[in-house]
């Protein structure tokens, strides 16, 4: 997954909106592991905000907000040297909205999602397990650099299952990441959420 965020801690604030859990799945070294992810939006903290900036800056773009989507957290079981071993980490999924000028063919990126869409839902299933599903309906995928404004269509680090409610408070904030001076811009907690 893509993010200008690095691993993160969870421990702070209130519950993520919501959360998914993968079944366990084995590692080609006998090992398992076993992918929880939280999701926000969340304001991005000063950290975040800056290496936003910094990517925007670099591409001779302005920062508009920045928006802390979810948190990704890997749990590992497996054997190190012969001894048991368990290891994990985290990966903060977020989006810099810089001042990106939209594109004239979104709904033809839109066309690409759509035909593609069940190969990318098989692939990222054989890494993390089957993809989320609200009862036989499957979770939207979500793109975290946003099609309107020229995010791939089909790259695996952008597109994030994401359950439907969480999906629409996401499309309903993006215009206001991407409009001056809103909270997008102001930092948010270091840690938002809780376990």
């Amino acid at each position: 997954m893509v993010g200008c965020g690095s691993a993160t801690v969870g421990g702070g604030g209130s519950p993520a909106r919501a959360m998914w859990v993968s079944p366990i799945v084995k590692t080609p070294d006998g090992g398992q592991v076993r992918t929880t992810i939280y999701y926000g939006p969340w304001q991005c903290s000063a950290d975040f905000l800056s290496r936003c900036e910094a990517k925007c800056a670099a591409q001779g773009h302005a920062l508009m907000g920045c928006m802390w989507l979810a948190d990704i957290k890997g749990d590992w079981q497996g054997r190190f040297l012969l001894m048991p071993a368990e290891a994990g980490g985290r990966l903060a999924i977020t989006h810099c909205c810089c001042d990106y000028p939209t594109v004239p063919d979104s709904e033809a990126q839109r066309k690409i999602w759509e035909r593609g869409r069940t190969a990318f839902r098989r692939d990222w299933s054989s890494e993390y397990g089957d993809w989320p599903k609200a009862g036989s309906t499957s979770w939207p995928g979500h793109h975290i650099y946003d099609l309107l404004h020229g995010g791939p269509p089909l790259a695996p680090g952008n597109v994030l299952p994401v359950p439907p409610d969480v999906h629409l408070e996401f499309n309903s904030a993006y215009p206001a990441c991407y409009a001056p001076g809103g909270k997008w811009l102001t930092p948010g907690p270091a840690r938002p959420y809780v376990d």
